[in-house]
């Protein structure tokens, strides 16, 4: 157990004006409620380091990262100790490799160049390997699509995403098409480790440029020079704050859920900003997910039941998501002066203890997982499928999310796994924040005909704003 002391207490009294009961109850979230900073990201632009040569600008891409987030993890684990407070992972994100790489092409020299200075500086993961082919795809592009099952089976902490669609261009079936056999590649030079480079690829629509969490983290083109980006979480905090109050209704329960958010995303926007004030950069975001682990006590599934759900996945299920994820971001937003990246509730199957047991029971399908996307964070997050699974079911998968996406304009997503050797009934074991993932059942029927067509998906009528 962290030793908090009094200088949390002092430290969160001055910077945001705790009463004194607040900063107890901010201890015991602490300490028994798994209240934690679950990353600070620096986001860093590297577009100053483009170069025809490949060599060159692998070099100059390593020479900076090194140079920028030396002091990172450092200051990192000195505020740990300073406020008692768990910051889980250190992580940096880059402008996306696929511009950077453009003039050289050479891609998979700087997937190298990235994870070798996060290796060295000490983070956990290292984002950014990435496109943006939401309209369109470049050749140039396109050949970096098909590096990325190569890049991420030769990396260690090296993440990528590619935008695929949004809300304003429609959907590249092109693109989704082509990340469909992506993936496939992926699982299978790296069937080793079940699969698991596809845990650190994750497929967008309406991506956001300041998103801390991995592996969809990445620095946007209209970021600036560097900043630190936050993600907090707590959903122990939230479920244990709920079951307090056995008599609330609804609205009361609301209430209870935008206080405590509140509170939850004050504690974010204090390290946050300590971060960026002792590395000398600019403070960014506070992205206000509850994020799980599969931790007892630190589920999101808990929480809907909660609320009064007998297993996730029963009918109510994604009303009691909406409520949740509706109040977090009511409760959070008032909490920071900047509050960005996806902020709500993360729904990831493996990395969630009651989602893990909802699976296993049966409570819990893919459909109506899916069905819960469209109020959550994200969207399919994390979610073990047969090994067997074709790449033309994978990328119908995705082009659902992104039709969820696109039309409610808000950000969904795909990181699935299809797991090598293993069917339906089985379960692989990714360790750590990464948890147990049951393998769930994909529709049998045929979307091949569908995905081979190719072309764009219009954007809804609605994006016609101007």
């Amino acid at each position: 157990m962290i030793e908090h002391g009094p200088i949390l207490a002092l430290a969160i009294k001055r910077v945001v004006m705790f009463t004194e009961n607040e900063i107890l109850e901010t201890i015991d979230m602490l300490d028994n409620r798994h209240l934690d900073v679950r990353t600070v990201t620096a986001s860093l632009s590297l577009l100053d380091c483009i170069d025809g040569n490949g060599k060159k600008c692998a070099d100059k891409v390593y020479d900076k990262i090194m140079r920028v987030c030396a002091r990172l993890v450092p200051v990192c684990e000195s505020l740990s100790a300073r406020y008692g407070v768990k910051i889980v992972n250190k992580r940096i994100s880059v402008t996306p490799i696929s511009v950077i790489g453009a003039a050289s092409g050479d891609f998979i020299g700087l997937a190298h160049a990235l994870d070798r200075a996060g290796k060295n500086l000490g983070v956990d993961f290292a984002g950014g390997y990435s496109a943006l082919v939401q309209k369109g795809t470049t050749e140039r592009e396109n050949e970096f699509l098909d590096t990325i099952p190569q890049a991420l089976s030769e990396t260690d902490i090296v993440c990528s995403s590619v935008n695929v669609a949004s809300s304003k261009t429609g959907i590249n079936l092109d693109a989704v098409g082509k990340l469909g056999k992506v993936i496939k590649n992926l699982a299978y030079r790296t069937r080793d480790i079940d699969s698991f480079g596809c845990g650190k690829l994750v497929v967008f629509c309406n991506a956001v440029d300041d998103n801390p969490f991995m592996a969809g983290a990445f620095t946007g083109l209209s970021e600036g020079e560097c900043s630190i980006n936050v993600g907090v979480s707590g959903p122990g905090v939230v479920e244990y704050e709920i079951r307090k109050h056995p008599d609330y209704d609804i609205t009361q329960i609301c209430e209870l859920i935008k206080r405590t958010a509140f509170k939850i995303t004050r504690l974010g926007a204090l390290i946050g900003t300590e971060a960026a004030k002792e590395l000398k950069l600019s403070a960014g975001i506070v992205d206000l997910s509850l994020a799980p682990t599969p931790a007892v006590g630190d589920s999101v599934a808990r929480i809907l039941e909660s609320i009064g759900l007998s297993s996730v996945g029963s009918c109510g299920t994604t009303a009691c998501l909406a409520l949740l994820n509706d109040a977090v971001k009511k409760g959070g937003v008032m909490a920071a002066s900047r509050v960005g990246g996806l902020s709500g509730a993360f729904i990831p199957v493996s990395e969630d203890a009651g989602m893990i047991e909802a699976v296993r029971s049966g409570s819990l399908n893919l459909e109506k997982l899916e069905a819960m996307t469209a109020v959550c964070s994200v969207g399919l997050d994390m979610i073990a499928v047969a090994g067997d699974t074709t790449a033309a079911q994978i990328s119908a998968m995705i082009a659902d999310e992104c039709a969820i996406g696109m039309i409610n304009n808000k950000t969904t997503a795909v990181r699935v796994i299809p797991v090598y050797g293993k069917t339906v009934g089985e379960e692989v074991d990714f360790g750590g924040l990464f948890g147990t993932a049951p393998i769930m059942a994909v529709n049998g029927g045929s979307p091949d005909v569908f995905v081979a067509r190719g072309g764009v998906i219009p954007p809804p009528i609605h994006a016609n704003k101007n």
